[in-house]
């Protein structure tokens, strides 16, 4: 069989640029070539590297974004300068490179009642500590003491008679002798008790002085007045609520009241 005709040898021959270099059959770039960037090319990409540098050494390097100052919000019971000394803001640092992530970590497990704190640059020299305090809801009776609980049950600070706040009822666990106890703990019960705090209405919760809890579906209050509320278990607290503010409209000198089953409430005068 005959070979290829000169025109087909030709057919395959990529097409001559001009300057002596092939150009690709699909019609590409001169093979055997490499582009080289242009001047304006070099000075764009030049530019973008000391400008990365020099942002770089503002950041880290310079003495004009450093932290100098700390300033902090929100505190009540503690004081600026004791969360401050926890905070422990490495002064004379470049701002960028402080963990204010380290800073509320150490705030909030070396000071019990901060319930929430953030930490945030504020340039070009501060940072600034927004502190929210635990508010305590009930006191639970320890020695000659009483405890803080908040509105999660936890118990935060330790404080004595003379400095405990004012119209925070007290709360007295007396379930020792309970089935209760052994099958809740204490903690599930002071649990309870604030589920109870809660739902007092807020009519009532002025003149609550103490919630005693006796056992889960044992517990009362003691109002101003030498008034009790039987409450019993923290469940349907909103309906004994309005069935507790109904018994005092239609009944406001009496002295007990029995909410444990809202819908069968009862009143008494001794």
């Amino acid at each position: 069989m005959a070979g290829p005709t000169t025109a087909e040898h030709g057919a395959h021959k990529p097409p001559n640029t001009g300057d002596g270099s092939a150009r690709s059959p699909l019609g590409g770039a001169p093979r055997g070539r490499l582009r080289v960037p242009g001047p304006r090319s070099l000075l764009i990409a030049l530019a973008v590297a000391l400008l990365g540098a020099a942002t770089i050494w503002v950041l880290y390097g310079s003495p004009w974004l450093r932290a100098e100052r700390v300033r902090t919000t929100g505190t009540d019971e503690l004081s600026e300068r004791e969360v401050e000394a926890v905070a422990a803001v490495p002064l004379g640092t470049p701002l960028i490179s402080v963990d204010t992530d380290a800073i509320e970590a150490r705030l909030r497990d070396k000071l019990p009642r901060v319930d929430s704190v953030e930490a945030t640059r504020s340039w070009p020299h501060g940072i600034d500590l927004k502190v929210t305090e635990r508010q305590p809801v009930l006191l639970l009776k320890k020695g000659s003491n009483y405890v803080e609980v908040d509105a999660k049950s936890v118990r935060f600070a330790t404080v004595d008679p003379l400095k405990a706040p004012k119209r925070v009822p007290v709360l007295e666990l007396a379930a020792d002798g309970s089935p209760s106890l052994k099958r809740f703990g204490s903690d599930r019960l002071v649990a309870e008790a604030v589920r109870v705090r809660a739902d007092v209405p807020a009519s009532v919760a002025a003149d609550t002085r103490v919630i005693a809890v006796r056992s889960y579906d044992a517990i009362s209050l003691e109002l101003s007045g030498d008034r009790t509320v039987v409450w019993g278990s923290s469940e349907d607290g909103a309906a004994k609520a309005r069935s507790l503010v109904a018994l005092m409209k239609a009944a406001p000198k009496a002295r007990h009241f029995d909410v444990s089953a809202p819908t069968a409430p009862s009143v008494s005068d001794s």
